[in-house]
């Protein structure tokens, strides 16, 4: 992960300074993102499993870091999907403004969720740090308890907000 974050760091800095930008280039630069993500997650779900153990191997914690890591490909897709659907029918892109919810009440919840951040744990930067605070805790503890609930607790995080980012996507102005 942070090999990852180094190296768009300076293939970012690299263009900016050429002046060197290409749709291939943001293309790529957001499968990166979204591949990144997701081994973090599917990488903990397997840690989780204990593939190498002396014990016997529990899928359903590699599927739990899997569904994370499909819920946060998902919220990116649904973001990108705004601009998709804007282009096909010959919209322009959307403007920070546009992002305001319809109602007040879902404008409330959205701020609500967005002063926790805990939408940020499945992201592949927080998710590594918070994989290596589970790691010393599994260390001291001598098992993969801490691991196995961050596991569950990141796919629930996951499902929950694929879920309400969806929602918010709808209920906002974006797509009118």
């Amino acid at each position: 992960m942070q090999l990852y974050l180094l190296l768009d760091c300076v293939d970012g800095e690299i263009a900016r300074w050429r002046k060197q930008y290409s749709l291939g280039g943001v293309y790529l630069d957001r499968v990166g993102a979204y591949l990144t993500d997701a081994a973090v997650l599917v990488g903990l779900g397997l840690r989780a499993a204990d593939p190498f153990g002396s014990g016997r191997i529990d899928w359903l914690w590699a599927f739990l870091g899997t569904l994370a890591a499909l819920g946060a490909i998902l919220i990116k897709a649904e973001t990108d999907l705004v601009g998709v659907a804007r282009h096909q029918n010959g919209l322009p892109p959307v403007k920070e403004a546009a992002a305001e919810m319809r109602s007040s009440g879902m404008a409330l919840a959205r701020r609500a969720a967005a002063a926790f951040k805990f939408h940020r744990l499945i992201l592949g930067i927080e998710a590594s740090l918070l994989i290596l605070v589970l790691a010393i805790a599994d260390a001291v503890r001598d098992d993969l308890f801490f691991t196995r609930l961050g596991t569950a607790v990141l796919a629930g995080i996951a499902l929950l907000q694929t879920l309400l980012h969806l929602v918010s996507v709808l209920a906002s102005s974006r797509l009118k």
